[in-house]
């Protein structure tokens, strides 16, 4: 990494937000879900939240949204720390897990329920897809939209009880039906999932959803700015409506563009299929483009670390030249790397015109 670090908007943003009061203190964290290995787009998002939180002064947690049990492993969870520490960070305090938040977050839930902000719904996923509508057609309000405040505490106490079968109720934020957003169409805030988790084993028969949890998780560390790739700004007008519902601590999402590089796939469900289909040695093979397969392929963590620094943080998507992470590979490798030269097949010469007693030294 350069010893001056390149300006962008994201350090923009921070400054006035600690010049102005909006913040005493830079808190980012890096929240990867413990589904799969990481892979190089991850590394963009790694060097964003630790070099800022460095260059800041702050702090960056290492958190595992880990909402969903039946295709998390604590084999990702010891990788992802791995991958995290190779790449010459460590992270703030005790490794978190959103898990550790479930009481908190099934206790938010009822609030929103005790304020007539959410509803327990009985609709099939069929049921479901046909009611919230299109990007052109607005959706439906839910049969379930009306019970009243106290059915509402009862199915969902009863839903926490394991009373129900799988996917039979869901618990759904009471927002707008209408809305041209069409996250904020009473989203989804738990579901029944009779699933063994591997942190907090059978305690739970119901799960958040990634966007209940995400946000109110960064709301208890008090994360000051959530810093998240451009696909989860439709999301943020949700974000910030659990934050004003909840009246809980406000972290200001911050969205910037993910990292695509050519000829490299980065999307961690087609990587899974090489694995799971075994095109491939496993997660770490060294022709996969997650990082523990770049470490063994021989890619020093500077390297990457300079390449993310060099292609910069913006507010649009673009493509990045597979040959520029080559050049900060060889840039590294030409500092650090020892010169050996060797003779490995030498050839036999007689020399047939020299001088039978002359010696010469060189």
């Amino acid at each position: 990494m350069s010893t001056e670090a390149r300006s962008n908007f994201l350090k923009t943003q921070i400054q006035s937000d600690l010049d102005t009061g909006g913040a005493r203190r830079l808190v980012t964290r890096f929240p990867p879900e413990p589904n799969g290995f990481l892979h190089l787009g991850h590394a963009k998002s790694i060097t964003v939240n630790f070099e800022l939180a460095k260059q800041f002064g702050g702090e960056c947690h290492l958190r595992f949204d880990d909402t969903n049990p039946e295709k998390e492993s604590q084999i990702f969870i010891d990788a992802i720390q791995e991958d995290v520490r190779w790449l010459g960070y460590q992270w703030h305090g005790e490794v978190r897990y959103a898990s550790s938040y479930f009481q908190q977050l099934y206790d938010w839930a009822l609030h929103l329920i005790d304020q007539g902000d959410a509803y327990v719904c009985d609709l099939s996923a069929d049921e479901a897809r046909e009611y919230r509508g299109s990007l052109t057609e607005a959706g439906r309000n839910s049969p379930h939209r009306s019970r009243s405040i106290e059915v509402n505490r009862d199915l969902f106490e009863r839903m926490r009880a394991g009373e129900y079968p799988d996917g039979s109720r869901v618990l759904r934020a009471k927002i707008d039906m209408a809305s041209p957003n069409i996250n904020l169409r009473d989203p989804i805030l738990y579901r029944i999932r009779k699933a063994h988790h591997h942190q907090t084993g059978d305690a739970w028969p119901i799960y958040p959803t990634y966007d209940f949890a995400h946000g109110q998780s960064d709301s208890i560390e008090e994360i000051t700015h959530s810093l998240c790739s451009l696909e989860f700004r439709h999301h943020r007008p949700l974000y910030d409506w659990f934050i004003e519902h909840l009246e809980i601590f406000p972290s200001r999402q911050i969205e910037f563009a993910r990292m695509n590089v050519e000829y490299m796939i980065t999307s961690k469900r087609k990587l899974l299929k090489l694995v799971e289909h075994n095109y491939v040695s496993g997660w770490d093979d060294p022709r996969m483009p997650t990082i523990s397969g770049m470490r063994r392929r021989g890619y020093p963590p500077e390297a990457i670390r300079e390449f993310c620094e060099r292609i910069g943080i913006s507010k649009s998507n673009s493509i990045v030249d597979f040959a520029l992470l080559e050049h900060c590979v060889r840039e590294n490798l030409n500092r650090t790397s020892t010169r050996v030269m060797a003779v490995l097949r030498p050839l036999k010469v007689v020399l047939l015109n020299y001088p039978e007693n002359q010696v010469e030294e060189m």
